[in-house]
């Protein structure tokens, strides 16, 4: 039953569907085509990686694409930057890093 590749672009569909219904907010100045480029190329680099090695190497590919987003929010950002790993606080140095216009501050 689960023996297509729609079992892989569901797979990553949900992820980041979860990601950006709770995470998108750090994501709100990014433009989109950035956004949607970021999301199909990882479905193409599962899914190829799926049809042509097998499943279980694309879903553990998968699980290594999440180790530099802990790295990042655990290490990088607090301690080499000084801004929360979960929150994004404080803001305007979250905006520098960025390189997004504080103005645009809420």
């Amino acid at each position: 039953m689960t023996d297509t590749l729609w079992f892989e672009i569901a797979i990553v569909s949900s992820i980041y569907a979860i990601g950006n219904m709770t995470m998108g907010h750090f994501e709100e100045h990014t433009p989109k085509w950035k956004r949607v480029g970021k999301y199909i190329l990882t479905l193409i680099i599962i899914c190829l990686t799926s049809h042509f090695i097998n499943r279980s190497t694309a879903m553990v590919l998968l699980g290594v694409f999440f180790l530099p987003a802990v790295y990042i929010h655990t290490y990088y950002l607090p301690k080499k930057k000084g801004i929360n790993g979960w929150t994004g606080e404080p803001k305007e140095k979250y905006y520098e890093l960025r390189g997004w216009d504080k103005t645009k501050l809420k």
